[in-house]
């Protein structure tokens, strides 16, 4: 299939089964890709030159697409400084993956993925990882309008355990069976950051970070949040009685983000380590905060955002 009726220009996939049938080759993919990343002036990565003037070398196979600056003078492609550089997994595969990842809401196990595109199962959870890897927040997020604060915490039930591998005084906020996860959320946008303890300590730097002061930020009735008034205007709904509103504040938005999260981790992964547990938050972080965009708009935004390379020494370290 040639590139020219492909039509890639502002290609908006609107299935899954669209993309299979408009990507049929590799060369489709790779030519999608430099349409979505350089919009037809390709970006050296070595030195950062950006012209449609750069050398275009003819390659064959896997060498197709390279590209010669003509600044720094040295060799690239469109896959060089992303997630795919160096990958032997095919762009094909790479674009069902992440397709397929984004667009279900509690995504998809590592054991279900190798089954649909053909790998195996330690490649498919190396992938998800690099995916995971890149749909972290990159971005400096100021909040500045009404903001819910909440705290949860990830793990499963000591009544679950082993007999042999239970767990003694885990009642209430105990770190010895699960993770404190916090959460900040505003005008539809979630912050997530795995913490080592729930105190005001804790749970108030961050609010100072990523809080505009003077904000109304509305948390529960827990006492880590006390002294919040002295820079915010700080709601509190009292859930310890039986209160889960005051007028148009409450922490219903985020507590049901947590819903998510925790379900998805249950019923689709069954568990995640604390170690990784992060990078799964910011795989539902990700997906929550473009949920009003269409699986083919969030896919394009995905291909645009793989700019960071994890290798798997890095991952297992």
């Amino acid at each position: 299939m040639e590139s020219d009726d492909l039509q890639l220009n502002n290609v908006i996939f609107k299935s899954l089964v669209h993309l299979i049938e408009t990507l049929q080759t590799e060369n489709d993919c790779r030519e999608f890709l430099e349409k979505i990343r350089w919009n037809n002036e390709p970006i050296c990565p070595h030195c950062g030159s950006v012209s449609e003037y750069h050398y275009k070398l003819r390659s064959r196979g896997h060498f197709r697409g390279l590209y010669k600056c003509k600044d720094c003078r040295k060799r690239f492609t469109v896959t060089v400084g992303t997630m795919f550089e160096g990958s032997p997994i095919s762009l094909k595969k790479w674009f069902l993956a992440i397709y397929i990842f984004s667009s279900h809401k509690k995504g998809i196990s590592s054991v279900q993925l190798h089954k649909d595109i053909g790998v195996t199962q330690k490649t498919a959870w190396f992938m998800l990882s690099r995916i995971r890897h890149n749909f972290r927040d990159k971005s400096e997020v100021i909040f500045n309008d009404v903001t819910q604060a909440d705290e949860t915490y990830i793990g499963g039930k000591n009544k679950n355990r082993n007999r042999r591998k239970k767990l003694k005084n885990t009642q209430g906020r105990s770190l010895k069976a699960k993770v404190p996860v916090f959460g900040l959320l505003s005008n539809g946008y979630v912050y997530t950051k795995v913490i080592p303890n729930t105190k005001g300590k804790t749970l108030k730097g961050i609010i100072d970070d990523l809080v505009e002061k003077g904000t109304i930020i509305v948390t529960d009735g827990w006492r880590g949040y006390k002294g919040l008034s002295n820079n915010y205007i700080h709601k509190i709904i009292e859930h310890n009685k039986g209160i889960y509103a005051k007028g148009k504040y409450h922490t219903n938005s985020i507590e049901g983000f947590w819903s998510q999260l925790k379900r998805g981790i249950i019923g689709v992964y069954h568990l995640a380590s604390p170690k990784h547990l992060s990078k799964y938050c910011d795989e539902f972080a990700y997906r929550y905060n473009t949920r009003k965009m269409t699986d083919g708009e969030r896919f394009n935004l995905s291909l645009l955002a793989a700019d960071d390379r994890l290798t798997y020494r890095e991952l297992i370290a």
